[in-house]
């Protein structure tokens, strides 16, 4: 798959886990491998290049008597995927066509 398709749909994927609840980065692996294959060395520039764009809060809590770092998705990062999704039909159509479909 084309590095730059897969880097957008990998943010989106985290987004979408962090949806669902705070999480960690092993988690967050572990929670996208069977939808995505990912790695934490993947995973961890994607949570950093979304937390800049503050789509993603990041805070630190005691786990085992460790500190863990958590994700925690904003406002803005659910818009993202709202405008995801709203931007999916003119995915479909170009894929259509790619497929020698018809041309809407």
């Amino acid at each position: 798959m084309d590095i730059q398709l897969k880097r957008g749909l990998l943010d989106i994927c985290v987004l979408k886990c962090l949806s669902e609840e705070d999480s960690y980065g092993y988690k967050i692996v572990h929670d996208l491998s069977p939808h995505m294959p990912i790695s934490e060395s993947t995973l961890y520039p994607i949570l950093k290049r979304l937390e800049q764009n503050r789509y993603l809060t990041v805070y630190m809590m005691e786990h085992n008597s460790r500190m863990r770092k958590y994700y925690h998705i904003t406002d803005a990062g659910r818009g993202r995927i709202r405008d995801f999704l709203n931007e999916w039909p003119e995915v479909e159509a170009i894929i259509t066509y790619i497929k020698g479909g018809s041309k809407k």
